[in-house]
């Protein structure tokens, strides 16, 4: 098989790799309880908020609607219904995205001490972190904050456009959900790494280089969340086993072994 042919094989089975980091990580949480209790608590709390606005976001929905399709109000009966309900449709799949990712990036924050400390456990179990870079608390909580919301303006930079296409027949309701899980799943996976790329002093532009160089590793993972995400629930449930897989997706992408003391090691991914 010749290299050019080669490479999408090769592409597809890094995919597949990333996608498994996330069972990688929930096992690691299921066989620590400690792990699971220390990411559930952040996450209830961030889970419950969203939830309240979710609420009256589909509570509101029809009026939202009709005022932002305020052009159709003039046409057929038929075709203003059908506008309306397009901009339904796209309106709460918009909602849904950024609920998505900055439901992650509110959590992290509400959670940072949490998350740190499993990031560390999964780390020390597999070989630790070569020359760490101890940050403290506040300087950490400040980086945090301003690489969340650097994520969340271009969440809402990409969220308006894919808003907009929403209205297109038949693109707006296949092409745009696809393309939307892609863009979230990787805004995902770069704000999920953040603990563990902060733990050897790199900020948001090192993140995404190293996880640009290896993209495919990394949509697996983002993608995969993304998806459990919009599960009811699934954002609460699985975030301790993101946080797990997150950090073995940044071990990975910087070659770190990610197999336990005494095992093999994963093939590692190149950069």
């Amino acid at each position: 098989m010749n290299a050019d042919a080669a490479r999408p094989l090769g592409a597809a089975k890094q995919f597949a790799m990333g996608a498994g980091l996330l069972g990688r990580g929930l096992g690691l949480v299921l066989r620590n309880p400690k792990l699971l209790g220390l990411g559930l608590i952040p996450a209830v709390i961030s889970g419950f908020l969203y939830a309240t606005a979710l609420f009256f976001l589909i509570d509101y929905l029809p009026q939202l609607s009709r005022s932002v399709t305020w052009f159709a109000d003039g046409w057929s009966e038929w075709a203003r219904d059908l506008v309306q309900v397009l901009g339904g449709i796209g309106l709460l799949g918009v909602a849904v995205l950024l609920g998505v990712l900055t439901f992650t990036a509110v959590t992290l924050l509400i959670g940072d001490p949490f998350y740190e400390r499993i990031s560390e456990l999964v780390e020390d179990r597999f070989g630790g972190v070569p020359d760490e870079v101890e940050v403290g608390f506040w300087p950490s909580l400040r980086r945090s904050l301003i690489d969340s919301l650097r994520l969340i303006g271009l969440s809402i930079l990409i969220g308006v456009p894919l808003f907009l296409f929403g209205f297109v027949p038949v693109i707006g309701q296949t092409v745009v959900p696809v393309l939307g899980g892609a863009v979230g799943g990787w805004l995902l996976a770069v704000e999920l790494t953040g603990v563990p790329f902060q733990r050897r002093g790199q900020r948001l532009r090192h993140r995404r280089a190293v996880l640009g160089a290896n993209r495919p590793l990394a949509l697996g993972f983002g993608v995969v969340v993304f998806c459990c995400f919009l599960i009811p629930l699934g954002a609460i449930l699985l975030m301790p086993a993101a946080i797990a897989g997150a950090t073995l997706l940044a071990r990975q992408s910087l070659g770190h072994p990610v197999q336990a003391a005494g095992g093999r090691a994963d093939q590692q991914v190149s950069r």
